[in-house]
């Protein structure tokens, strides 16, 4: 099948990855109460989730006869070996260009035994053939009339009747029962490796699913259904034996206590030394602060913007200053993950609230780890060598990326 350039290849070949994989994940801590592994590395902070990542996942429902897989908001189609997307969309009746648009593809594209193709709306719910669901497709009723009509007629001038038979009326998809599969659609930069870990399934799992190939290639723009967890099966724990119930006291001698038979002897317990009262202990002399602002957060490091904020292109703000100049938080709170992009650049990501949080990007020396709670200003990175003397700065409210002029101006 025909890939389009955008995978892992050219996701290397971007100038500054961005958090692309790490935007969904903030939306998912923004929703949870308990604490989650940001990174889902477990290479930081003594913790893996290695287990949860290969946590069984139930096998993929099997299609029906025109390879439909219905689930109550949304249906797919599973491809048949030698299939093209025009084949895969005359058997469910939809257009071909319909469907190849919706997937990012083209009609002729070839795709894999058991590929899966995202439906932009539901099939017809009857098999194709020409006509609406419920009519009569006169062109073969009247081929059979022919091929099974004698070639001489028995009473010559006589006319021989066909009883003309309707159409099958359509059968009702049928509906998957259970919960319903996530339907991820992959962005730029997205690989099989990172949309696995980001909804932890295995990755071997999430290419059976969708029918990828050996390479786990992915593409932009296409629908991946995402494994659902395996339910484990209740364990039954045997009846315990009958326990014979004695009067308190019965078939025991009760022990007498050491302190019964001997007495302690008495100790001369000195009183510890009395604690002076906090009015009569000196009051040392805090200095005034130097400059007082009113902006909700401050800037990570002082010196220039070289790059301001353009939702969707742009999701922070980049400034620039000298090279192992000190990055700080800008607003109190507790370390959420630290991690590296793609390009091995390391990445802090700070919760102030339930859903508000500060992503410092291109960063070096972390002085802080994963839980740590750290103060407005605290100092917890410093800015990387060379030409790349920058420090990328988002703020983001859940899945939403925020100006951060409004919070530092």
């Amino acid at each position: 099948m025909t890939r389009t350039p955008h995978s892992r290849t050219a996701f290397r070949g971007l100038p500054r990855a961005r958090l692309l994989a790490l935007l969904p994940l903030a939306g998912v801590l923004a929703a949870c109460q308990g604490p989650l592994d940001y990174d889902l590395r477990g290479q930081l902070g003594a913790f893996n989730t290695t287990s949860a990542a290969q946590a069984a996942t139930a096998s993929r429902p099997s299609p029906d006869g025109r390879g439909l897989i219905t689930y109550p908001s949304y249906q797919v189609a599973v491809a048949q070996r030698g299939d093209t997307v025009a084949d895969v969309a005359a058997r469910i009746g939809l257009p071909p260009e319909e469907v190849a648009r919706f997937n990012g593809m083209q009609t002729g594209d070839k795709m894999r035994q058991g590929e899966v193709l995202a439906l932009p709306r539901r099939a017809p719910g009857s098999l194709p053939g020409g006509g609406t669901p419920g009519s009569v497709d006169i062109a073969t009723l009247a081929g059979q009339a022919i091929d099974t009509a004698p070639l001489t007629s028995p009473n010559p001038g006589s006319v021989t009747t066909t009883e003309i038979q309707p159409a099958p009326k359509p059968q009702p998809a049928n509906v998957q029962a259970g919960p319903e599969p996530v339907r991820h659609k992959v962005k730029r930069g997205e690989t099989a490796y990172t949309i696995s870990r980001l909804y932890q399934v295995p990755v071997k799992s999430l290419a059976e699913w969708n029918g990828l190939g050996s390479d786990f290639a992915v593409r932009e723009g296409q629908f991946l259904l995402i494994p659902l967890k395996e339910e484990p099966a209740a364990q039954l724990a045997p009846a315990a034996a009958p326990v014979a119930v004695t009067v308190p006291g019965a078939g025991s001698q009760t022990p007498v206590p050491p302190s019964a038979s001997k007495p302690l002897p008495e100790e001369q317990v000195t009183p510890a030394a009395v604690k002076p009262a906090a009015e009569s202990l000196p009051k040392p002399a805090l200095p005034e602060p130097t400059r007082a602002s009113s902006a909700a957060m401050e800037y990570p490091v002082q010196g220039k913007i070289i790059k301001t904020y353009a939702k969707g292109r742009n999701d922070g703000i980049d400034i620039a200053a000298a090279a192992g100049a000190p990055v700080i938080a800008a607003e109190a709170g507790t370390v959420a993950a630290i991690t590296k992009d793609s390009n091995n650049v390391p990445i802090v990501v700070i919760r102030h609230s339930q859903k508000l949080l500060t992503v410092y990007q291109n960063v070096d020396n972390i002085t802080v780890n994963k839980g740590d709670s750290v103060a407005r200003g605290q100092r917890i990175a410093s800015l990387r060598g060379g030409d790349d003397a920058y420090v990328h700065f988002e703020v983001r409210d859940g899945f939403e990326s925020i100006d951060p002029l409004t919070y530092l101006n």
